[in-house]
Formats: structure tokens, sequence, C-alpha cells
């Protein structure tokens, strides 16, 4: 698999909203080949980018994100807590997040991001989404449920298990979810996983990265990409 080398985290990093259309748009202005953003699915069963399961922190709005439909977050701002210029952003769904990817011609990486309890729901609805989807795209997660059940639902979309540091039983949790990459927290990593990783034939992309010097580090340890809240540092011939 091939990965663009430095990925917009959760769509725009440190420069936009996280999880907006804004952001996707500021990537591929950067000269952004690949996006990161959070899929979680909303009351009535509609899949909207929003990394935590409460509304406080990224907008306007109060409550659960499962309490309310996909046309009620829609309604909300999820852009003035960023800054007061995004203060009309809304909370997107996937499928217009998605749309645009494909548009600007970004690779995106769809962290499938369930509430509680909705593990599998969540990895399913999640799957048959993006396997409508017409743009380059790669699933991942940290729950295991999830994303096994999005291979059940649409198991062409390559995947990639998501952990902070890398466990002991990496080999059975990729095996179990057909994985064709790990992704792991770059201040977690050590050689011997690394090694270990790449000896069995899969990349390794690491997050959060927003120092070049360290990004230049783990591109010499072997990682294949970066996942940053600051696109910005790296010129568009870089990416």
């Amino acid at each position: 698999m091939i990965y663009p080398r430095i990925i917009a985290h959760r769509c725009g990093g440190a420069l936009t909203p996280e999880n907006t259309l804004a952001g996707l748009r500021l990537a591929a202005r950067l000269g952004c080949r690949g996006v990161e953003f959070d899929a979680m699915l909303a009351a009535d069963g509609v899949p909207v980018l929003i990394h935590d399961e409460t509304l406080e922190r990224t907008t306007a709005g109060r409550g659960a994100v499962a309490d309310m439909s996909s046309a009620q977050l829609a309604r909300l701002d999820a852009g003035g807590r960023h800054h007061p210029a995004f203060a009309v952003e809304p909370v997107p769904t996937l499928d217009e997040a998605l749309q645009l990817c494909a548009a600007l011609g970004l690779w995106a990486n769809v962290e499938i991001k369930p509430s509680a309890g909705r593990e599998a729901e969540t990895g399913r609805v999640v799957a048959r989404h993006a396997a409508a989807a017409t743009g380059k795209l790669l699933l991942s997660s940290f729950s295991s449920a999830a994303l096994c059940a999005a291979a059940a639902e649409a198991a062409q979309l390559p995947r990639a298990i998501l952990v902070e540091a890398i466990p002991p039983d990496w080999r059975e949790r990729v095996a179990a979810a057909g994985a064709l990459a790990v992704h792991s927290a770059a201040r977690a990593l050590t050689a011997e996983a690394l090694a270990a990783v790449r000896a069995a034939g899969l990349p390794l992309a690491c997050y959060t990265v927003n120092r070049r010097d360290d990004a230049a580090r783990l591109f010499a340890m072997g990682v294949s990409a970066v996942f940053t809240d600051r696109p910005d540092l790296w010129p568009a011939a870089e990416m």
C-alpha cells in the first residue's frame, strides 16, 4: 500500500476547525495528498465527521452526538470555537467529506470512531458508505469490533489497525481485521516494533507528528507516513 507521506490530521490539523470541509479545502490548497478524519454515527444512523462522543469541545451544541440526528448536527456551528472566521462551518456527513475528497483528489483515511455500544454497527455503516465513494481511501479504528465489522461489510476496502503502543498481539489483530497496515503513536514507537511490522511487509504510519525534525527521524527509521496537525510545515513537493 502506498501512503501519502504527510497526512493532515482531522482534515486540516490545527489550521482549521477539525473534521470539517474547510479543513479538507485548506489541506488541498497546501498541497496535501492525504487527509484523516473521524466518522461517528448520528442518532439516525448517518455517519458524520466528529471525534468526541459529546458536542461541547468542537461545536456550539451540547449533549451526545448519538442523541442528535444528522440534520440537527448539520445546523450546529462546528467552527466558531476554533476561530470566529469559521463560525458557519457545519458538522459534515461522511458522504459530503468523501465527495469533496474525490473532487479535490485527496486520499482519505477514515477513522471509524464508534460511540459506546455501537462498535460493530458503526463499522458496518461507515464501510458501506465508504464503499460507495469514488476516491482512494483506507479505513482504520482503535476498535477491533468496528474494524472486523467493516471488513465483513466491504472486504475490498483497505484497512489498518490503530493502536497507541504496538501491542504483543498486533499480528493477531492484523489477521482478524484483514488489515494491510498499522497506525501507532509516534511517542510510543520503538525501533524493534517498527522492524517487526516492516518485516511482516506492512507499512506503518505514526500520529501525531507536529515537528519536521521528528518526522525526518521517523522516516529515517522506516515509517511510511505521519499524521500531522501542521501540514503547513512541509512544502507541497515533500508531501
